[in-house]
């Protein structure tokens, strides 16, 4: 291992790489920097509002001042943060971690399994076109690069339950499973790097679909002057069940718009799966008119609960 970085023993007695986070005061990066430090991988953590990121030390974690503050010692280094520009900016800008990652801007290029070689696992949900960006920024400068988004939201998180979509290098797996193994309950192997980035936004498709759904249907049924919860009665048990209908109706009924996955992200997110869609020359309706009222519910209501675009369809019940 090269000087540059720090290794300790973990609790197993295993000499392991430090780990970097950035965006660790947010709702995902927050509980995941947590769980990677409880798990006794020595970690540093970055968040743009330090104030955030600072309960984290009393678990053991050291508080940046900067990414590249972050990244320096740093055998790992993990972007979780809200959209694309803010990841290329963690890592490109003045400040950026590319320019303290070890092994950085040899000719010799980013062996994904050499521990003298830094690697960077993208975690954040930025779509296909921000994805290959960061994809030439870590080849160029000459790091590993894993596509590593994540399916859950901030329950999940904090009970280290994630479903881990990675794609890229095969040889960077062992060096990320004890990072995997304390963020996850289950690891998908997609592909290439870019595939795990492309599944999460079908993935997303769906949950808004999902969620879209389920305000439209309890606004109709109390439109109608029926309970909703009839509704999930009936369909309670058959293959229309579903546990996160269940709970994003339970939500919407309640009026308690509590964000678990706030809306401005899911906004974000139902743009993507547009901008895909036109880009694989795909008719999808759907998802158009989804991420036209996300955005729309997101200007005054995008730090709630994404259950709060129940709020567009029955303005008047609130």
């Amino acid at each position: 291992m090269s000087d540059t970085q720090t290794a300790r023993p973990t609790d197993r007695g295993l000499v392991t790489e430090t780990i970097a986070v950035l965006g660790a005061g947010g709702t995902m990066g927050f509980p995941m920097a947590r769980n990677i430090v409880r798990a006794g991988l020595p970690t540093r953590v970055w968040n743009r509002s330090a104030d955030k990121a600072r309960p984290l030390t009393s678990d053991g974690a050291d508080l940046a001042r900067t990414p590249r503050d972050a990244a320096s010692g740093a055998g790992i280094v993990i972007t979780m943060l809200a959209d694309g520009e803010a990841v290329v900016q963690a890592m490109d800008g003045p400040d950026g971690a590319l320019r303290a990652m070890a092994g950085a801007h040899q000719e010799t290029g980013p062996p994904a399994g050499d521990p003298h070689h830094a690697l960077w696992v993208q975690m954040s949900t930025i779509g296909e076109a921000a994805t290959r960006r960061c994809a030439e920024l870590a080849n160029r400068a000459g790091v590993g690069f894993v596509d590593a988004p994540v399916l859950g939201t901030r329950q999940p998180a904090e009970e280290g339950k994630l479903v881990i979509l990675e794609s890229g290098p095969q040889e960077a797996r062992p060096r990320l499973v004890p990072v995997f193994d304390a963020i996850g309950q289950r690891t998908i192997r997609v592909g290439e790097a870019g595939a795990g980035s492309r599944l999460k936004v079908v993935v997303n498709c769906w949950v808004i679909g999902v969620v879209e759904a389920a305000a439209e249907t309890i606004a109709l049924a109390e439109g109608l002057d029926l309970d909703p919860g009839l509704f999930f009665k009936s369909v309670e048990g058959g293959s229309l069940d579903l546990p996160y209908l269940r709970i994003k109706g339970k939500a919407m009924i309640e009026r308690d718009f509590t964000p678990s996955f706030r809306l401005a992200l899911a906004a974000k997110d139902a743009n993507l799966a547009r901008r895909a869609a036109k880009e694989h020359d795909l008719d999808l309706p759907l998802i158009e008119a989804i991420a036209r009222r996300f955005a729309e519910v997101a200007k005054e209501h995008g730090d709630e609960d994404i259950s709060a675009t129940y709020l567009a369809s029955a303005p008047h019940r609130t």
